[in-house]
């Protein structure tokens, strides 16, 4: 274990076995090149050896941990479980499967320098998408936009669901100690709670490709994703207690 990282970087992954290893060394690579201290904490569900393969990796390189269960518990769970253990200043989350650079988080160190709570990577509003999603993906991202805006508010927000982001280190913990959802909506309940707090929220365009591998099942996903929104805007939009 890494004392005092500059950074902890969670990357949840369900039986990202193929892909984490070069996930993980880019990220080492790039936490090197800059001389940071950092802390990567890979919350991995799934059966496919994607902690064993990881666990592997950890033997020579004491920033690097791995959590993590058989059975598939959701993205928002395993965020909150590895933000209870991330020790960095900064705490953040990448894909696994590495849609977003890491070194793209050279956009985002001015504005945590500064002291902003919550800093979110979009794929709008001068975004470089070097590979874009299938029609009918985008159109459904466009319909999700309006709904979740419609539903739960956040002005400004323009992508919530990027899996780009980054908290000072007292944020992250108030965030996710307070945060429930399990599923992909987390993304969202963490941003309505930030608005409730008063956390300033900057959007910083991103590169971003995608990797046409979806593990969302378009209707019972999409019926549990309407669910948890719905859950999201009663507890928050509405005045529910925190």
């Amino acid at each position: 274990m890494v004392l005092d990282p500059e950074i902890s970087l969670i990357l949840p992954a369900y039986n990202e076995a193929r892909v984490i290893p070069e996930t993980i060394a880019e990220a080492v690579r790039y936490f090197g090149g800059r001389g940071l201290r950092y802390q990567i904490l890979v919350a991995a569900d799934g059966t496919d050896g994607t902690r064993e393969t990881v666990q592997e990796m950890a033997r020579g390189n004491p920033g690097l941990e791995v959590i993590g269960q058989d059975a598939r518990r959701g993205k928002g769970r395993s965020i909150r479980e590895a933000v209870a253990l991330a020790t960095g200043a900064i705490i953040g989350y990448a894909d696994a499967d590495n849609k977003v650079p890491i070194q793209e988080f050279d956009k985002f160190r001015p504005w945590l320098d500064e002291g902003i709570e919550v800093v979110i990577g979009t794929r709008r509003s001068g975004a470089v998408i070097e590979r874009s999603q299938p029609l009918y993906r985008r159109a459904g991202s466009r319909a999700f936009l309006w709904f979740m805006q419609m539903t739960v508010g956040l002005p400004g927000v323009n992508d919530s669901q990027c899996g780009f982001k980054f908290f000072q280190r007292a944020a992250a913990k108030e965030l996710f100690r307070r945060q429930k959802i399990d599923s992909y909506m987390a993304d969202v309940e963490i941003l309505a709670i930030a608005q409730r707090l008063g956390y300033r929220i900057r959007q910083v365009p991103v590169r971003w490709r995608d990797d046409a591998d979806s593990r969302l099942d378009l209707v019972a996903g999409n019926l549990r994703n309407v669910r948890d929104i719905f859950r999201i805007s009663l507890a928050h939009r509405f005045g529910g207690r925190l």
